[in-house]
């Protein structure tokens, strides 16, 4: 792949003469970008103000007495500029560094390697559209139907059932002919694994109907589709194509998957271009292709809504109450709105339309959730944008409206954009709850629950260990009280050994507390944890208040992808101790639980 680079930041010698030991923060006045210089004993290290995780702005570290450290103002994480090694959350990002070269004069510049734009591969002219050329009709959350020329492309397709196993469900009802749209598509693009883009009961609907329909998906590192088997959706045409190349669908038509550099392993965004007109849809990611996107994009779609995380909803104890609760959101909620606006204004498209942030904790177990959760509305972060970026024609869209390009780029106006018929129901009243929490509940009487050795045997399998981090899991009601006949076990992932009582040693700790149906579901079919995670089902405690990075990310990224052998398991289950052996698993106080 073809570099360049950039100088980002030029001191001349009284500026470097002025350096202090230690953190410096500096701001280009070119761009007004901020910058770290971190001086020790006459060596010089940099890096951009941007924290890798969800790209807030560092201050310095009040607690740290060393002078070492930056703290992130959005989720407090801490970079120690000295190794360029975030500390907190432990073992997790290291941040990427910018090159110093000294000048002549005694100056200094910071220099940044540029990573060649792939879209510039094989430029194409733009060539006038003609109304109805290029149409693009929102069904549901992230699901968009491009009409381009001869060929219709869909984008995530979630048209039924909840996503994060019972958490997330569609906030808005789409159009009744989208399955039929859906089957009639001449190529899907699934931007990565998560439920509300990977829609196995959408696809399980698809299957039945055009099971060769062409799905295309990026070379992640984890298969987007690694659990197809486990789902027993028959899809048959499923391609996963490289990141940065452009894929040609016919003579006007060609497409481009980008991977997200935050999460390499999961997200990925795309350029559509028909007749050398683009589209861009960056859907979750945070910094894709190194924070480098096109610009001038005749349409950008990108999610706005945030909330899509467990934290802190869904945590109690020490600082938890629910006034920090409320504050913490409604910050939260103000920093992601204005780093959207400021994402589309420096990236200029000609049209801008929020997606991929509808949905809604509906059910009625997760009334909490719902209350606590408020998130962003996109007709907030258009009206932000038409503020500072004026130019800008902005869509907040509603199922089943259509934008044409072809006017959009002649007139931007209302004439571009055809609503729903006035009396279209917009937003969902009915889920189907029952029939899709009755299916998880099944896993409670699994055969392999019945047996306590199934705890060792998952958690081996899981695979994670040589951790410091004792874990006690805890199976509750639907209102997180713990249940008489469930399991609670402590895990100590430091020798993944299973004790009855916390070690003596000084352990981080944390209890977690899981819906039964859900974790058994999820233990049951060796799924990733994001399910109760981001899907709400648990409640969480920590001592100290860390975020432990390397046990999450590997339980909701790093999992294998093939599930544990339970039929294995249950031949290894000596016939005695199916009989003998006690429904449940000792307490920490000594007491047995048993299972019904």
């Amino acid at each position: 792949m073809t570099q360049s680079s950039k100088t980002v930041l030029s001191l001349d010698s009284e500026a470097v003469f002025s350096l202090k030991d230690g953190i410096n923060f500096k701001k280009s006045p070119d761009d007004g970008k901020c910058y770290i210089i971190y001086k020790e004993n006459g060596e010089l290290k940099a890096c951009k103000n941007q924290c890798k995780h969800q790209g807030g702005l560092f201050i310095k570290d009040i607690e740290d007495l060393d002078g070492r450290t930056v703290q992130c103002t959005k989720h407090y994480w801490k970079l120690n500029v000295s190794t360029m090694q975030y500390v907190n959350p432990p073992d997790s990002f290291t941040q990427d560094e910018l090159d110093v070269v000294m000048t002549d004069e005694g100056g200094l510049q910071l220099v940044e390697v540029i990573v060649w734009d792939p879209w510039l591969a094989d430029p194409q002219d733009p060539q006038e559209l003609q109304e109805g050329e290029v149409t693009v009709t929102y069904l549901t959350h992230a699901c968009m139907e491009l009409q381009l020329g001869g060929k219709k492309m869909i984008f995530d397709p979630w048209l039924t059932g909840p996503a994060f196993a019972r958490g997330w469900w569609l906030l808005h009802e789409p159009p009744a002919d989208s399955m039929e749209r859906l089957c009639m598509a001449d190529l899907i693009y699934i931007s990565h694994m998560h439920s509300d883009h990977l829609s196995y009961p959408t696809l399980k609907s698809l299957s039945a109907t055009r099971p060769d329909v062409p799905i295309y998906v990026g070379d992640t590192s984890r298969p987007v589709f690694w659990m197809l088997e486990k789902r027993q959706v028959q899809l048959t045409n499923i391609n996963v194509v490289p990141f940065g190349i452009w894929q040609n669908i016919d003579e006007h038509l060609r497409f481009m998957i980008l991977k997200d550099e935050v999460h390499p392993v999961l997200d990925t965004c795309i350029i559509v271009e028909y007749k050398g007109h683009m589209i861009l849809n960056t859907v979750d990611c945070t910094r894709p292709n190194y924070g480098r996107l096109p610009h001038n994009v005749d349409l950008m779609m990108s999610d706005f809504a945030g909330g899509a995380s467990g934290f802190p909803m869904t945590f109690s104890g020490g600082k938890y109450t629910e006034s920090w609760k409320a504050d913490f959101i409604k910050n939260e909620r103000k920093k992601l709105m204005n780093y959207k606006a400021q994402l589309v204004k420096s990236l200029q498209p000609k049209i801008y339309c929020p997606f991929a942030g509808y949905f809604v904790e509906a059910h009625p177990s997760d009334r909490y959730i719902k209350e606590t959760n408020t998130k962003n509305k996109a007709e907030e972060l258009n009206a932000l944008i038409k503020k500072s970026a004026p130019g800008i024609t902005t869509w907040t869209p509603k199922p089943g409206a259509v934008l044409d390009l072809a006017l959009a780029l002649m007139s931007p106006s209302r004439k571009a954009i055809t609503d729903p018929p006035s009396g279209t129901n917009i937003y969902k009243d009915s889920w189907d709850f029952d029939l899709y929490v009755d299916e998880l509940n099944r896993a409670i009487t699994a055969e392999i629950f019945k047996h306590k050795s199934w705890i060792q045997f998952y958690y081996i399998w899981a695979g994670f260990k040589n951790y410091n981090l004792v874990v006690r899991v805890i199976e509750t009601d639907e209102d997180f009280i713990p249940i008489d006949n469930g399991y609670n076990y402590l895990v100590d992932f430091m020798d993944l050994s299973f004790p009855t009582q916390r070690p003596t040693r000084e352990h981080p700790y944390e209890e977690i507390k899981n819906r039964i149906g859900v974790m058994r579901h999820v233990v049951k079919n060796g799924l990733l944890w994001d399910d109760l995670y981001i899907g709400f089902q648990n409640r969480l405690s920590r001592e100290p208040d860390v975020y432990h990075h390397r046990f999450w990310n590997h339980f909701q990224t790093e999992l294998p992808v093939t599930g544990p052998d339970w039929d294995l398991f249950l031949q290894q289950v000596p016939s005695y101790q199916r009989s003998a052996e006690p429904q449940g698993i000792q307490t920490e106080s000594g007491s047995a639980s048993t299972l019904s």
